[in-house]
Formats: C-alpha cells, structure tokens, sequence
C-alpha cells in the first residue's frame, strides 16, 4: 500500500506539544479517514536517540536522522527551548538541508524555523515563528523575511508555524490540502478544537497583547483608544489627554509601543473589527461604524491590508470554524 512518509525532527530540549500536534493529527486522520495513501509518522532524532523534552519527559524515536532516506511526503521540525543548539549542530543542519531536497513540502513549527534558516531554507522567503522569538530572529538570518503576525505561513513548498497549537492549524490545512475538507473537518471534531483557523489570522488579538506599557502617559492613551475607538482618536486629541505635545507623543510611542500613535490606532480598530465580524453578525457597515472607521471601503482595505482577505471572507472563514467545534 501507498503511504505518505512524514518525519519529524525532535532534537534535545524540543517542545512535545509541537511534536504532538502534528503526529497525533495525523495518526487520527488515518484513522478516521481509513485512508488509501495513509501517513507514515516517523518521530526522528539525531542518533535515534531518546530526547528530552520540557518538563522531564523523555521521548523515544523511530528514526536517526542521519539515516533516513527518501523520498519523503513532508519534513517538520519541531521548536523548543533547544532551538539554538540544535541550529548551530552541523549534523542536524545537513540532514535536515539534504531531506528537504527530497521532500514534497517543508515545514516547521514554532522556533524550528532556526533550523530551516540555518539550512538556508528560508532565504529570500517569507516565513513566521513565535511572537517572542521574532526580533532574534529576523536579526539572526536578515536574509528571512519575518513576519510575526500569521499563525502560518507558507511560501512556495516551505511552510512555518507561529508555534504550540499552531501546528494543528498548519497540520490540519495539510490534511485538507492532502485528503479533503471532510477529513480535516472529522479530525478537528476528534481534537475538540476549530476546522482550522486561517494562516493569516494574527498570533495574538487585541485582548491578549502585551499588558499596557509603564509609561503612566501612554498607558493613558492605550486605554483611552481602546475604550474610545469610534471617538477621535487623533494624536493632536491623544496628545491632550496625555498632557503633552504631538511630537513628544510620536516620541514616546516610538519608544514605549514600536508605533506611531496613528499607527497604533489603526492596528486596535481593525482589530476590533476582526473580533466583531467573528462573534457578531453585525452588517459591516455598523462594524466600521463601532471601530470608528469612515466606511464599509476603509474597513475593506484596512481589513485586507492587515489579514490578506477581505472583510467578507474572513468571517465566512471563521463561520465555518465555529459551526464545526466539537
């Protein structure tokens, strides 16, 4: 029988759940789907060796990375806190560079993408990792275009994932691509979690961002924008609520949030409108109207701006999430 051979790389210090995601996924799409081309899950270590994995786990591998050939259906490599090491390991790096020769797609997951940059897979290609881990990154391998915002990416055949349970997105748009929407939409019923979210859905919403910053000023204007996004929300408006000059605001946002006021501004509304157009049916006029943006356009090209779709089509996307939860 036809299989499709998947490996995954574990290496010292690698996070089980990003390893879990992937391989628990797919055993159960072969199981559910009693699949003619079913997935060969091999677990793949350096040596076959045991590796050990946060907080006092040990878990055992199928493979020595160093002696499995292709050709293979799908390569990933896992992240965890043993990233760097396994990015500086000659060894790791040339294995994993030899079997993305001879694998139909690449993949990683979380800070896994060390690993493929390191490889120099990702030259020239866009590609994400964890939110926390993206600054390292992008100044590590300057030659990777880093974006931290999708929950995945996928770049020709070279896909990252943002990390943790963002390889269940990344692997459940694999078993659709590979086996269909049904199969996926089964597995995600088994896993109790959504079909799958869109790979251009933000790592982080509006509600679990970083708390408000220390600085007493900004920390007013944040909180002032967030409870007043329909209001006016210029600098020159902010700048009086935090007591000081436009300029001198620009100044300690660039400081204190990366961003300019306005900027920040924009990013908030267009987030509140993603969260109104998933857990409302409100029209979208009336959603641009709550999030203080002029008109169903501006919605649709500040939406499409940040997301890669259109208004429209990101709640229809999210509609069909939700309709099929467990």
């Amino acid at each position: 029988m036809d299989c499709r051979p998947v490996a995954v790389v574990g290496y010292e210090n690698a996070e089980l759940l990003d390893i879990a995601c992937v391989t628990t996924s797919l055993d159960m799409a072969n199981g559910l789907g009693r699949l003619r081309t079913p997935y060969q899950v091999m677990m793949v270590s350096p040596g076959q060796h045991a590796i050990s994995c946060r907080p006092g786990m040990l878990l055992h591998s199928t493979h020595a990375l160093e002696r499995l050939t292709g050709p293979l259906d799908t390569l990933i490599v896992s992240g965890g806190f043993g990233h760097a090491e396994a990015a500086a390991n000659p060894v790791i790096v040339a294995h994993v560079q030899r079997l993305a020769r001879i694998s139909r797609r690449v993949a990683s997951v979380c800070t896994g993408a060390y690993v493929l940059a390191a490889a120099g897979l990702l030259d020239g290609k866009r590609a994400t990792t964890h939110w926390s881990f993206a600054d390292t990154f992008a100044a590590r391998y300057p030659g990777v275009d880093v974006d931290p915002g999708p929950i995945f990416i996928r770049d020709g055949k070279i896909s990252t994932a943002a990390g943790i349970t963002s390889a269940l997105d990344l692997t459940l748009a694999f078993i659709e691509e590979d086996h269909g929407v049904e199969l996926a939409r089964q597995v995600s019923r088994m896993l109790v979690t959504y079909l799958q979210r869109p790979g251009n859905q933000a790592q982080m919403s509006m509600f679990t961002a970083a708390p408000p910053p220390g600085h007493d000023a900004v920390r007013r204007v944040v909180d002032h924008v967030n409870a007043n996004l329909a209001g006016d929300v210029s600098t020159v408006a902010l700048a009086a609520i935090a007591g000081v000059t436009p300029r001198h605001l620009t100044r300690l946002f660039l400081t204190h949030m990366g961003q300019t006021p306005g900027r920040f501004v924009r990013e908030v509304r267009v987030a509140a409108a993603a969260h109104l157009i998933v857990s409302t049916s409100l029209p979208l006029a009336e959603v641009a109207t709550r999030c203080g943006l002029a008109s169903t356009e501006t919605l649709r090209v500040a939406f499409t701006r940040r997301y890669g779709i259109p208004p429209s089509q990101y709640r229809a996307r999210h509609r069909g999430a939700h309709s099929n939860r467990g």
